[in-house]
C-alpha cells in the first residue's frame, strides 16, 4: 500500500461506480446459489463467468498469486478462504468477498450468509457486524478522520463482547485494489488521516464471536479465528462526501436473491 492518498475526480468515481454496480450484480448471482449442498467451487466458477461475461475481470484472481475469483470463508475463517469441493451444510455461515476490475478501476465488497438453521448467537453476530459497517460508513464524511470510522465500528460491536480483528483492515480503492489509507476496524476518534471529498474507501468490519486473535493457515492465505469460533465480514466501497458518504456497491441484488 505504497504511495500517497489518491483522491478521485467525479469522472473517476463514475467509472468506479460502474465497476461497483457490476460487482453488486455478481454478488446477486452468487447469492441465489448459496444454499445447502452447493460447493464454494461452484460459487467461484459462477462469479468469474458472470464478471467476465459483462466485460469485467475478477480483481482477486492472480492478485499476489491468489488462485480464485472469490474469497470464500466459512465459519471460523475470517478472510481469504479458498474455494473447495466440500458442500455447504445447514448451520454454516459463509463470507463471500469479491472484487471487480472494470474501466481501469477496482471495487470491493463482502457479505456473510447464514446457511439453513444457524445458531441464534451466530445470526446476531452477522446482524451486528452488518450494522457496524453502516455505523462506520456514517463517519466517512469530509472533515472527519479515519479513526472516526474505526471507532464507530469498534464502539458498536465491542460492548457486545465480540472480538474485532486487528491484523486486517479496510483500505483505499481505485486503480489499485489496495490503496492508502488503511482503515482499521478499531481506533480512536479524531485520529488518523483526514477524510476529504473524493476519497474512495473499502470499509469492512471483520468481527469474531469469540476473541480477536487470528492465525494463518499453511496455504499462506486463509486466516481463521484462533479459538475456532465463527467470524463475520461485511464490506462496501464508498466515496467520502461533504454531508453523507455515497455507497457505490450495493447489497440490493443479494437481498433480492435471498427473499
Amino acid at each position: 500500500m505504497s504511495g500517497s492518498i489518491q483522491y478521485k475526480t467525479e469522472e473517476e468515481i463514475d467509472l468506479i461506480r460502474a465497476s461497483a454496480q457490476l460487482l453488486a450484480r455478481a454478488h446477486g448471482e452468487v447469492a441465489g446459489m448459496v444454499k445447502e449442498g452447493v460447493t464454494t467451487r461452484q460459487l467461484d466458477k459462477r462469479a468469474e463467468e458472470f464478471i467476465r461475461d459483462h466485460g469485467g475481470v475478477p480483481s482477486f484472481k492472480g492478485y499476489n498469486q491468489f488462485p480464485f475469483s472469490l474469497c470464500l470463508s466459512p465459519n471460523s475463517v475470517v478472510v481469504h478462504g479458498f474455494a473447495t469441493d466440500e458442500p455447504l451444510k445447514s448451520g454454516d455461515i459463509l463470507t463471500v468477498d469479491c472484487g471487480v476490475f472494470l474501466n481501469g478501476f477496482h471495487s470491493d465488497s463482502a457479505y456473510t450468509y447464514p446457511i439453513g438453521e444457524v445458531a441464534p448467537e451466530v445470526l446476531a453476530l452477522l446482524r451486528e457486524t452488518k450494522a457496524a459497517l453502516y455505523k462506520g460508513i456514517e463517519q466517512a464524511v469530509s472533515g472527519n478522520r479515519v479513526g472516526d470510522i474505526s471507532y464507530a465500528i469498534q464502539n458498536h460491536v465491542a460492548p457486545m463482547g465480540y472480538g474485532v480483528v486487528r491484523e486486517l483492515v479496510g483500505h483505499g480503492v481505485g486503480a489499485k485494489l489496495h490503496e492508502k489509507p488503511e482503515v482499521p476496524n478499531y481506533g480512536k476518534r479524531g485520529s488518523g488521516p483526514l477524510l476529504q471529498t473524493g476519497l474512495v474507501l473499502a470499509i469492512e468490519p471483520m468481527v469474531n464471536l469469540g476473541k480477536k486473535d487470528v492465525v494463518q493457515e499453511a496455504d499462506g492465505w486463509t486466516i481463521r479465528t484462533k479459538d475456532r469460533k465463527p467470524s463475520a465480514h461485511f464490506e462496501h466501497t464508498v466515496v467520502v462526501r461533504k454531508e453523507k458518504a455515497e455507497i457505490l456497491t450495493s447489497f440490493e441484488f443479494i437481498e433480492k436473491a435471498l427473499q
